[in-house]
């Protein structure tokens, strides 16, 4: 057995913690005082020669099985065609635990990789051994740190994959990486990336490694990471991305979850004790990235109002996450700005249910955005989904146009959206009808064309049953926009409006009786521009000395009087007491000319007796009193007419309102 020759295999690099103590200590003396030198004049005894002979044996033989070990590692590891699974690794992982193992890490990383493909498997290499080695007296950081400036794709997807559920060594590892300033901010911004790409993320490292890394073991690197007593700064900077990526990985996991991330899920459950499904524990990891950045504040009132829960409910995620984005614009608006900035991005990917949870945290911070920087791209959002059939999409895309609107520019070129929000009158949804007209309501004023006669045909068919909605803010808008129609539709329209604007009168009449006053106001001008249109001179002069009973001139129409008639009745149960005054009143007009009607004469009587419910009294008091004049038209007007005369001249001192009451006497008497 020749040492020299076994010396001469190892590396010129290679730390003197690879030897044994023997030939420690003979390299650091000259070779005038090498004690085996001075040993062989001395004529030893026989017995002790033996046995130090033997020992000497064993020790230089312990070396040289070790040196080959090394020698042969380091030449497979220098190799270009590294291992992809780390075969290599675990082949000499009896040397681990050696202390030459130390010695041949050190030396690795002092020869650095001469091929980028050596890489990967020194970063198994270094899981392995802190694997084997509980608390290492060995500094291995360095050299790992080394690894990950010099390669940061290849040791973090490296460590990704031989460690995913983020064991002991590989939370070490991971520690060392994330508080460096040298690595942290590159394998940063490497795990966001596979956090976003659910299921799984697939990058091939330099040694042709191209596994799938689930996005959930990244997850549960952050989740390990959120644990540590001081936080890496890193994880603070990029906090609104990381936000976005967790809420993505709770949305995306809630909605589908391969087999293969419940397979890796449950070996996670084992080691961790985590909860009990994928989408819990990014609502879990959610959390403690909102606690450990101080926004507890958030995590708490999403508690009070049960969002967490809403938010693994695939059908209910879009709702949890507007109240989200509501408490995030509370706690920061900066903040949401930035959240936004991802959010946009994550829009080009074709994920549907995705993207509603998205335009429902836009919609909420969409006011807290510049106009310059955002709002061009989110009207293109909005107007694509305003098109889809899905109808909580109409709402969120209606909401955030409402919200963009109120720009003057933005209005002007939201103009072409007005062919659907006419078609979106036709809903089901109140909500939907209320905002579409309340934003061609804003709109309107900037129309830079005249609508075409079919549309405006089809918006007028629309308007008339909102005048009495019960949303005074809807009710203004169609008011409005009905006026703006009449008032500057071309000869063309004006023709085929006719019809529409006679039906306008009567419920616009009633509403300038309407307890809000602005409803009163806005709705006595829309009649003032319907009678112009219609060139009503009677009733423009009523209007004008302001006589509160303008429907007074309606009631003298006698051929129309059936129709009126059976839109009054409608009022009869309105939840305003003046309006249903005032219809009664108007029934009581227009009813004379039932005469000789029996059947709607009984009806109209009949619904008129029915008020003797109401909660007023003196709806009750003026609806028996009017049924009673209208039934009375049946009847001999000669016996009865000085009976009425005489009851209703002292009911008039008493209720003035009953006045019409006493017309209908005389215009009995005159028709009799």
């Amino acid at each position: 057995m020749n040492p020299g020759n076994d010396i001469e295999q190892k590396p010129p690099s290679m730390p003197q913690l690879a030897l044994g103590k023997e030939e420690k200590e003979g390299a650091g003396t000259t070779p005038a005082q090498q004690p085996e030198e001075v040993e062989q004049f001395q004529p030893p005894q026989e017995g002790a020669a033996m046995e130090r002979t033997r020992e000497q044996q064993r020790t230089r033989g312990l070396f040289r099985r070790t040196a080959q070990t090394v020698c042969k590692f380091m030449k497979r590891i220098c190799e270009e065609e590294t291992s992809v699974m780390g075969s290599m690794v675990r082949a000499y992982s009896p040397i681990f635990k050696t202390k030459t193992s130390a010695a041949l890490l050190d030396m690795l990383v002092q020869e650095g990789p001469s091929n980028p493909k050596q890489v990967p498997a020194m970063v198994r290499y270094i899981h392995q051994w802190l694997m084997a080695n509980e608390q290492p007296e060995y500094n291995v950081y360095r050299p790992l740190l080394d690894l990950a400036e010099a390669q940061p794709a290849d040791v973090v997807m490296a460590l990704l994959r031989v460690a995913p559920s983020c064991d002991r060594a590989a939370m070490a590892m991971w520690k060392s990486i994330m508080c460096s300033c040298r690595t942290a901010e590159p394998a940063m911004l490497i795990l966001l990336d596979v956090l976003a790409s659910w299921p799984e993320h697939s990058t091939s490292t330099a040694d042709g490694d191209c596994t799938a890394v689930l996005a959930l073991a990244a997850t549960v690197v952050m989740w390990k990471m959120l644990q540590v007593p001081c936080l890496p700064h890193v994880v603070t900077v990029h906090f609104p991305r990381l936000f976005v990526h967790l809420l993505f990985q709770v949305l995306s996991s809630t909605l589908d979850t391969p087999e293969a991330v419940h397979t890796f899920w449950k070996g996670c459950q084992q080691q961790h004790g985590l909860a009990t499904n994928p989408n819990s524990f990014a609502v879990q990891t959610l959390k403690a990235l909102l606690c450990r950045l101080h926004y507890k504040d958030v995590v708490v009132a999403l508690e009070d109002k049960g969002a967490w829960d809403t938010l693994l409910c695939a059908d209910t995620l879009h709702c949890a996450v507007g109240v989200l984005a509501r408490e995030m614009r509370h706690a920061s608006i900066a903040l949401c700005s930035k959240i936004a900035f991802y959010l946009l991005g994550l829009l080009s990917k074709d994920m549907p249910c995705w993207d509603l949870a998205t335009m429902a945290f836009l919609v909420e911070i969409l006011e807290c955005l510049a106009w310059n920087e955002w709002h061009e791209r989110v009207l293109g959002i909005l107007s694509k989904n305003l098109q889809s059939e899905c109808r909580d999409r109409h709402r969120l895309a209606l909401t955030g146009l409402l919200v963009l609107g109120k720009n003057i520019s933005m209005a002007i070129r939201m103009w072409g959206l007005h062919t659907r929000l006419v078609e979106l009158l036709r809903e089901n949804d109140s909500d939907v009808v209320g905002m579409s007209i309340i934003l061609l309501n804003c709109l309107f004023p900037y129309n830079g064309t005249k609508i075409e006669a079919s549309l405006a045909l089809q918006l007028a068919d629309m308007l008339l049953p909102l005048f009495d909605s019960e949303d005074s803010q809807v009710q203004l808008s169609s008011m409005f926009i009905f006026r703006d129609m009449i008032d500057f539709s071309s000869e063309k329209i004006k023709t085929a409006l006719k019809s529409h604007v006679r039906r306008s009168l009567l419920p616009l009449s009633f509403h300038c009786h309407d307890e809000n006053q602005r409803v009163a106001k806005t709705s006595r001008a829309a009649l003032h521009s319907s009678a112009t249109f219609l060139q009503r001179k009677d009733l423009q002069e009523v209007l004008q000395l302001e006589q509160t009973w303008s429907f007074g001139v309606l009631a003298e129409d006698r051929r129309r009087a059936p129709e009126h008639l059976r839109r009054a009745l409608l009022y009869l149960d309105s939840p305003q007491e003046p309006l249903r005054q005032a219809a009664i009143s108007f029934i009581g007009m227009a009813g004379r000319h039932l005469r000789g009607h029996k059947r709607e004469l009984q009806r109209v009587c009949q619904a008129l007796e029915d008020k003797a419910e109401d909660i007023s009294p003196a709806i009750r008091s003026q609806a028996l009193e009017t049924a009673f004049l209208l039934r009375a038209l049946e009847r001999p007007s000669g016996s009865i007419l000085g009976k009425l005369l005489h009851e209703f001249r002292g009911a008039r001192r008493k209720r003035p309102s009953l006045w019409c009451c006493v017309r209908l006497c005389c215009w009995t008497s005159e028709e009799s």
